[in-house]
């Protein structure tokens, strides 16, 4: 054989090799001791790669982990899914971006742990379970327990003498900052979510059948929204990190997070304890708690790499060593019946507190319309806060907004 032929043939076996190796969903099945995982969570990746290395040890399955920059995450994985590439394992956001890659999405109610799992936190499509929550975050607003006391405030008019107070002590009272939904995406969440059927409102919304500006919630959002303008920084001069470093070192009263931004507190020293409590639009003392993304397995495939997938995330969520990681290494709050976690951070804890409680409101931006808040509410909370644009101005221009958004 020649010398070239030869050459070329193993740089073309190497290269089919190499599609076998890191394309999982293949037909041929690539390694069959062999998972890969995709994810979106940027933050837990070098403890899931630790997981992942315990996981083998135990197991003797290999465990690969993608990693991501987690902006363009979703786009990444319905490119690599739709070619057949994809990943044995993935996350994905419950609601639209499942409801997207749902034909790809394997039955998942044979796992031993899944009817240990709250009903409502499971991704259903049809009857069938085909994700497994993370975990549940809530959001709220994040509050220093030296300077305010929820007690003191749980309506716009209290919110709004605690606002006064603190400007006049030389603190600011309330922080949000500039990214799209620590401005705008989150905080909308709660007129949404207080309504008795928020979901039958968002659908009547998105058709043009309701108005924003002639619903209560949304004109006491509205309120709310222009005191923040009224008595607090502009938050389009601040930060995620600015944000968060100006409340651990006792500049800002309040902040609207969640508990996801206790991780930000670390390089401070806090002389002070903080909370999350509800924010108290008419009244309301219900934290927004959901899921923030589920695991999905591939349907494509190859069976035994399926089941290679349901036997790591039932170690993940039943084995000691993999609870040890889901808790400790990802800071997760549990979702599963009887599993609990000793080091949740005071904001964790405080979810776990609400949620078991069932003192929670849903999370209405899993239902928002794609990019709504990137491209069309961002815009309009820029111009509130550089202008004197009144109340029902904003409530009208966030209608336009939305109708936008849903392409009317």
């Amino acid at each position: 054989m020649n010398v070239k032929v030869k050459a070329g043939m193993f740089l073309v076996i190497g290269w089919a090799l190499s599609l076998g190796f890191y394309g999982c969903a293949k037909k041929d099945g690539g390694e069959k001791n062999k998972i890969i995982i995709f994810q979106s969570k940027v933050e837990i990746t070098t403890q899931l790669e630790a997981a992942a290395e315990a996981y083998q040890a135990e197991t003797g399955v290999a465990v690969e982990v993608w990693s991501t920059t987690g902006d363009d995450y979703f786009h990444q994985l319905r490119t690599r899914i739709a070619s057949g590439e994809g990943p044995t394992l993935f996350s994905m956001v419950p609601g639209a971006e499942a409801a997207e890659v749902g034909k790809y999405l394997e039955d998942l109610g044979d796992l031993p742990f899944v009817g240990n799992i709250a009903e409502n936190l499971v991704e259903k499509q049809n009857g069938k379970i085909l994700g497994i929550p993370y975990t549940v975050e809530g959001f709220g607003i994040v509050y220093n327990k030296q300077i305010m006391d929820p007690a003191q405030v749980q309506d716009y008019d209290a919110f709004v003498t605690f606002l006064r107070q603190a400007q006049d002590a030389g603190i600011n009272g309330f922080g949000l900052s500039q990214e799209s939904y620590f401005l705008i995406g989150h905080i909308l969440n709660t007129p949404f979510a207080v309504m008795s059927d928020m979901e039958a409102y968002m659908e009547k919304l998105s058709k043009g059948e309701v108005r924003m500006a002639e619903t209560p919630e949304f004109q006491d959002f509205a309120r709310f929204y222009a005191a923040i303008r009224d008595y607090s920084y502009n938050p389009l001069e601040v930060n995620y990190d600015k944000e968060c470093g100006d409340f651990a070192m006792g500049k800002t009263a309040a902040i609207h997070q969640g508990n996801w931004c206790y991780g930000m507190f670390a390089d401070y020293t806090l002389d002070f304890e903080m909370g999350l409590m509800p924010f108290p639009l008419l009244g309301n003392d219900k934290l927004a708690v959901s899921v923030p993304a589920v695991w999905g397995i591939n349907s494509q495939a190859p069976a035994a790499q399926k089941k290679l997938a349901k036997d790591f995330l039932t170690w993940l969520y039943t084995n000691p060593t993999g609870i040890r990681y889901l808790t400790e290494g990802f800071g997760f709050i549990p979702v599963v019946k009887g599993v609990s976690s000793q080091t949740l951070d005071p904001l964790s804890a405080e979810v776990s507190r609400y949620a078991m409680e069932g003192k929670t409101i849903p999370w209405a931006t899993n239902l928002y319309p794609a990019g709504v808040v990137d491209v069309h509410l961002v815009p309009v909370a820029q111009r509130f806060f550089t202008s004197k644009m009144s109340e029902r101005e904003f409530l009208i221009a966030l209608d336009e907004a939305w109708a936008k958004a849903n392409g009317r």
